[in-house]
């Protein structure tokens, strides 16, 4: 190997390496920024500047006040009414429909994939005039239970993963329980459901993240933000006309933050899993 291939293989090694500690180092600032600014007290934050370490990391009182003035404690009740609400209708129906989308043909089957298809290709926003007349029409807002069968309504991506994973699972396992005289649900609920466990906990982490995460349509359809707050719209009490509180936000957003956090690490060997199944199969 010659000198100038040698500084060419340690120069490519170098921009590798430089490149994963710059974005790592991008993307934890903000975190770590959020986690300093919650410690500080107003008088604080107004004084100093973003990374300028608190005086004490023993103020929780930001932690208190956010979580009372937020309401948070009604906020985490609504989320997670409608995150488990909206994983479990997702999963029952995603999964059935999958199951009859790849295991019968029957003339519209591919118009219905295609469908789907096109239904991912549509931004959000652009139907957002429709949805909202829909949901007017059926005296969907300002409710809960309306805004989870709206949130429901949006899981074209899950469908798809199923289908994957079904397209995977040999069709001799229907037919061995056609055999032994198995109805299609015993099949479906006996002998596939299980299989597909990679599938939905794929499907779940995607679908729970970004109905946790939503605001866009909490905030235009759960309009009574003292009944229906969620976590997502509760952060939003300390932003005002005159001001924003950034250092109680900062206190909220740790605060949303643990329960996600807290699921993670009980259940991180399942989540790889599923994760690693996921990209796999297909």
């Amino acid at each position: 190997m010659t000198a100038l291939q040698k500084i060419g293989k340690y120069t490519i090694i170098f921009l590798k390496y430089f490149s994963l500690v710059f974005f790592s180092f991008v993307a934890i600032l903000p975190i770590v920024s959020c986690v300093v600014t919650a410690f500080k007290t107003e008088t604080e934050y107004q004084n100093t500047n973003v990374m300028t370490l608190p005086e004490s990391w023993l103020n929780f009182g930001n932690f208190v006040e956010a979580f009372q003035k937020a309401n948070m404690g009604r906020a985490f009740l609504n989320s997670f009414i409608v995150l488990v609400s909206v994983l479990v209708i997702s999963v029952f129906v995603g999964t059935q429909l999958a199951y009859v989308l790849n295991r019968f043909r029957f003339p519209g089957n591919g118009l219905i994939r295609n469908l789907f298809l096109f239904a991912t290709l549509l931004p959000g926003v652009a139907m957002q005039v429709s949805v909202f007349e829909i949901m007017t029409n059926l005296h969907f807002i300002n409710t809960l239970y309306g805004y989870i069968i709206m949130m429901c309504g949006t899981d074209v991506i899950s469908i798809y993963i199923y289908i994957q994973f079904f397209e995977n699972i040999p069709v001799s396992l229907d037919e061995s329980g056609v055999m032994d005289g198995a109805s299609y649900f015993t099949i479906f609920y006996r002998i596939l459901m299980p299989l597909l466990k990679p599938a939905i906990v794929t499907s779940c982490i995607l679908k729970g993240v970004g109905t946790y995460n939503e605001y866009y349509a909490a905030n235009l359809y759960l309009q009574d933000k003292k009944k229906w707050p969620t976590v997502a719209t509760s952060l939003y009490t300390f932003v005002g006309p005159l001001g924003s509180k950034y250092n109680l936000i900062c206190a909220g957003v740790i605060i949303s933050l643990l329960p996600a956090l807290i699921v993670f690490i009980l259940f991180q060997k399942q989540i790889y899993s599923g994760l690693t199944a996921g990209s796999v199969k297909g």
